[in-house]
C-alpha cells in the first residue's frame, strides 16, 4: 500500500511539474522572471563610437578574443576593419586582466589614447574613476593622478595641443604634463562647500552640468565654475541595514524657496596663477550660470545667464582676461526659458547659432557675434527639436524635427542661408523614432531606428541620400523573441477634451475582443520634464505593459498640455503655474472621453507613474476619485515645497511669491478625497524625490482615516534597482496590487 502511495505521489509531483514546465515553455506569454530577471529581452547596442577626421572613419569597442574589449577602427565606405588598440595593450604591470573601458577619448594626434575605468557613481552617473595613457606610438600604458586614491578623478580630457591632461579630484582642478608627468594643481580652495570644475546636486540634475572645466583652443588656459554651496540646507538620508547603528548621509539639496548655492565662473593659467573671474552682475545665489564655452577663441568665454525664475536667459561674452562681460542676446519668456544646447560658432567665429521659440515655436536662428542681427534658419509652424550637425563646408544644418506627427522623431536638413523648405533625410518607409550620429563633414552617420512594435536597429548610412552601407546591430535574437509574443500592435490615436487634442499610444490584449468590457491602465508622467506617447522602443517598460495586456487589462498613456512634445510654445508652457492641476485635468479629461469607448469598463480605471508620474497619479486618485479606481504612484512628489529650487521654480515660480500655486499643485493638499485603491512605493535612500515626501503623505492619510498600501525600499534610489532582486520584486508587487484590486477578466457587455 505504501509503494502505491509513493507512486501517486510522484506522479502528483511530475504532473505538477509537467504543468509549470508546460506554462513556463509557452514562449508567447511574458512572466515578470523573464522581463526582469533575464537577458532574453536585452538590447545590443554599438559603441561607443568616435568620429575621426573627415574621410577617416570612426573607431569602436568590440569584445576581444580572450579578455576585455579591443579598440577597432573601420573605414565607411569598405568596411576594411583594423584592430587600433587589441585588449591585451591595455594590461597594467603586474596585472592579469586589461582595464574595463568605460569611456576612451583620442588625442587630437591620435597618438594617444585616455581611457575611464574603475568607475564610480555621483549621484546618477559614474564620473567618478581613474584615467590612464596608453601611448600608440611605444604602448607605455600609464596611470594619471600621481598618488591619488583609487576612482578619484573626474572630466580628465586632453588639451587642444595634446600635451597635457586636466581633471578634477575633490573638487580642485589640477593639470598633467603627459610629458614629465608633472602635476600642477590649479586651484588650492576646494573643500566640502567651494566646488570647483564640477557641481553640487541640484545643477547636475536640472541643468545636467556635470564636468565644469574647459581648455582654451590655445591650450594656455581653463575656464571653470565653481560653486560655493555655504548656507544651503542639508538634507539627511538614513541609512538604517548597512551597519549595527545608523549612518546619516548629508546631502546639499536646495528646496523650492531656500538658499542656492553660490556660482561664478573664473579664467587660471594652464600652468597656475592667479584665477580672473568674469564679472556677471546679479547676485551668485539668485541667478545661474548654466553653461559656459569658449567663444570660438582663447580670449572671451560664452556664458548663459538665467535668473532665478529662469524666465531670462543673458548671452554674455566675457574678457578672459579682465573679466568684463557684454550682454549680446538676451531670450525672455513669460513662463520660463530653456538653457540653449544647441550653440554652435560659424563664418570663423562671427555668429553663433542659437534656439527661440519668439514666434510661438523651437526654431534655430543665427546671432551675430555683436548681438546685433538675428536671422531665422528655420521657420514654419513646427519645432526644430536639436541641431545633429552643420556642414559649414557646404551649407547645411542637419536637424531633429516631427513636423506632422509629434510621436516621432526625423532627421531633416536645411541650407543655412536661404529661405526654402527643410528637405526629410529619414525615409518614408520607416515611421518611428530616429536617432543619428553624424561624422565630420555630415558624409556618414550611425543610425539608430525604432517604433514603439519594433526594437532598434543600428546601420552605418551615407548621407544626404540615407543609403544603407551596412548593419552595425540587428538585434535580431531580440526581434525574434518579441516577434514570438503574443500581442497586438500598440496603436497611436488623438482624443478631443474640447479645447486641444491630446496624442496617446493604446495596447489591446492579444486576444481582444470588441464585444467585452476591459479594465484599463493608465500610464502618466504629465509634468514638462517627459514624453509618454512615443512612437519608440520602450524596453522593459513596454515589456511589462505587455503582460499586462497579456493578462487581460486595456495599457494606454496620454501627453498631457505641458509635456515636451513638438506642439509649440503654447503647448508646452500653458501649464506654468498649473503644474499638479492642468496636467491633472487634461489627464482625467481624457480619461473621460476614452471611457465611454465601447470595450472600455467605465468600473476600472487604473492609473500609475513614477516619480512626476507618480506625483500625477496621486493627484489623480486625489483629485478626480470618481474617475480612477486603483491607482499606484512610485516615488512621488506630494509636496512641491519639498522638491528642488531649479526644477520647481521654474514652472512654478518663487513659493515665497506665489504660494497659492504650490498649494493648489500638491497632491498632499488633496488627499482627504481618496476613495479608491492607493499603493505608495518609495525608496527611502532616494536623494532625489525624498522620501520625507511620502512620510508627509502617510501623516495625511492617517489624519483623514484613508486606507492605504505603502511599500519602503531601504537604501534604494529614485530608480528603485540597487540590490539583487529589487527591480523583479517592484514588479512583482505593482503587478500583485493591480491584479488583486483591479481584476483583469474582460466582462461581457
Amino acid at each position: 500500500m505504501k509503494y502505491f502511495k509513493r507512486i501517486f505521489t510522484f506522479i502528483i509531483i511530475i504532473f505538477i511539474f509537467s504543468s509549470c514546465f508546460a506554462q513556463t515553455e509557452d514562449k508567447g506569454l511574458l512572466t515578470l522572471e523573464r522581463i526582469f530577471s533575464s537577458n532574453e529581452f536585452s538590447s545590443e547596442h554599438y559603441g561607443p563610437v568616435r568620429w575621426l577626421e573627415a574621410g577617416a572613419g570612426y573607431t569602436t569597442l568590440e569584445k576581444s578574443e580572450e579578455k576585455g574589449r579591443d579598440i577597432i577602427k573601420y573605414e565607411p565606405e569598405s568596411g576594411t576593419r583594423t584592430v587600433l588598440v587589441s585588449a591585451d595593450k591595455l594590461i597594467p604591470e603586474g596585472k592579469e586582466d586589461p582595464l574595463r573601458i568605460a569611456n576612451y577619448i583620442w588625442s587630437p594626434d591620435k597618438k594617444l589614447l585616455l581611457i575611464f575605468t574603475n568607475t564610480k557613481r555621483v549621484w546618477r552617473q559614474n564620473t567618478r574613476g581613474d584615467y590612464w595613457i596608453l601611448n600608440l606610438t611605444n604602448w607605455k600604458l600609464e596611470k594619471l593622478g600621481g598618488e591619488a586614491n583609487p576612482s578619484t578623478l573626474m572630466f580628465a580630457k586632453f588639451s587642444p595641443d595634446g600635451k597635457k591632461v586636466a581633471y578634477v579630484i575633490e573638487n580642485n582642478i589640477y593639470v598633467e604634463d603627459l610629458n614629465t608627468h608633472k602635476i600642477t594643481q590649479l586651484t588650492n580652495d576646494g573643500s566640502d562647500t567651494i566646488i570647483n570644475g564640477t557641481f553640487d546636486w541640484v545643477y547636475e540634475e536640472e541643468f545636467r552640468c556635470r564636468d565644469g572645466f574647459r581648455w582654451s583652443p590655445d591650450s594656455k588656459k581653463i575656464a571653470y565654475w565653481q560653486l560655493d554651496s555655504e548656507g544651503v540646507g542639508t538634507f539627511f538620508l538614513i541609512n538604517n541595514t548597512d551597519s549595527l547603528y545608523p549612518k546619516i548621509i548629508p546631502i546639499q539639496y536646495p528646496k523650492a524657496g531656500t538658499t542656492n548655492s553660490a556660482c561664478k565662473v573664473g579664467v587660471i593659467s594652464a600652468s597656475g596663477g592667479k584665477t580672473i573671474w568674469m564679472d556677471v552682475p546679479g547676485d551668485p545665489r539668485n541667478n545661474y550660470i548654466a553653461r559656459m564655452e569658449w567663444a570660438d577663441n582663447s580670449r572671451e568665454i560664452m556664458i548663459q545667464h538665467l535668473n532665478r525664475l529662469q524666465n531670462r536667459n543673458e548671452v554674455m561674452l566675457c574678457d578672459a582676461l579682465t573679466g568684463e562681460v557684454n550682454t549680446v542676446h538676451t531670450e525672455k519668456d513669460e513662463a520660463w526659458v530653456d538653457v540653449c544646447n544647441d550653440v554652435k560658432w560659424l563664418n570663423d567665429g562671427s555668429q553663433f547659432t542659437w534656439v527661440s521659440e519668439k514666434d510661438g515655436w523651437r526654431h534655430f536662428y543665427l546671432i551675430n557675434r555683436t548681438g546685433n542681427n538675428m536671422e531665422a534658419i528655420t521657420k514654419g509652424d513646427y519645432d526644430a527639436i536639436s541641431i545633429q550637425c552643420i556642414d559649414q563646408n557646404n551649407g547645411w544644418v542637419y536637424f531633429i524635427a516631427s513636423p506632422e506627427d509629434p510621436t516621432q522623431r526625423y532627421l531633416y536638413r536645411k541650407k543655412i542661408d536661404d529661405q526654402g523648405k527643410p528637405e526629410r533625410l529619414s525615409p518614408p518607409d520607416q515611421p518611428g523614432n530616429h536617432r543619428y550620429q553624424i561624422s565630420p563633414q555630415a558624409r556618414w552617420a550611425i543610425h539608430t531606428y525604432s517604433t514603439a512594435n519594433n526594437p532598434s536597429v543600428t546601420d552605418l548610412i551615407r548621407l544626404p541620400s540615407h543609403e544603407r552601407i551596412r548593419m552595425l546591430v540587428s538585434n535580431n535574437t531580440l526581434h525574434e523573441n518579441v516577434n514570438a509574443l503574443k500581442r497586438k500592435p500598440a496603436e497611436f490615436f488623438r482624443v478631443d477634451i474640447g479645447e486641444v487634442e491630446l496624442d496617446g499610444m493604446i495596447m489591446k490584449p492579444h486576444n481582444f475582443d470588441p464585444s467585452k468590457k476591459y479594465p484599463v491602465l493608465f500610464y502618466v508622467y504629465g509634468e514638462p520634464a517627459g514624453q509618454t506617447a512615443q512612437d519608440r522602443w520602450g524596453g522593459s517598460t513596454y515589456l511589462w505593459h505587455l503582460m499586462l495586456t497579456q493578462k487581460g487589462y486595456v495599457v494606454i498613456t496620454v501627453d498631457n498640455r505641458g509635456t515636451p512634445s513638438p506642439r509649440g510654445r503654447e503647448w508646452r508652457k500653458c501649464i506654468y503655474q498649473k503644474v499638479g492641476v492642468l496636467n491633472a485635468a487634461d489627464q482625467a479629461a481624457a480619461v473621460r472621453k476614452i471611457r465611454e469607448w465601447d470595450f472600455i469598463d467605465q468600473d476600472r480605471i487604473g492609473v500609475w507613474g513614477w516619480s512626476g508620474g507618480g506625483s500625477s497619479t496621486l493627484n489623480a486618485l486625489f483629485q478626480y476619485p470618481d474617475v480612477y479606481h486603483t491607482g499606484m504612484s512610485v516615488a512621488p512628489v506630494p509636496d512641491q515645497r519639498l522638491y528642488d529650487t531649479i526644477y520647481q521654480e521654474r514652472y512654478n515660480g518663487l513659493p515665497g511669491e506665489s504660494p497659492e500655486v504650490y498649494i493648489n499643485g500638491s497632491p498632499i493638499n488633496y488627499a482627504e478625497n481618496l476613495k479608491g485603491n492607493l499603493l505608495v512605493v518609495h525608496g527611502t535612500g532616494d536623494d532625489n524625490v525624498h522620501y520625507q515626501g511620502t512620510e508627509r503623505l502617510i501623516n495625511k492619510l492617517v489624519e483623514y482615516n484613508k486606507p492605504f498600501t505603502m511599500m519602503a525600499y531601504p537604501n534604494r534610489s529614485h530608480g528603485i534597482y540597487e540590490g539583487k532582486n529589487t527591480s523583479l520584486h517592484l514588479r512583482e508587487l505593482l503587478t500583485g496590487y493591480l491584479l488583486g484590486h483591479l481584476p483583469a477578466d474582460p466582462k461581457e457587455r
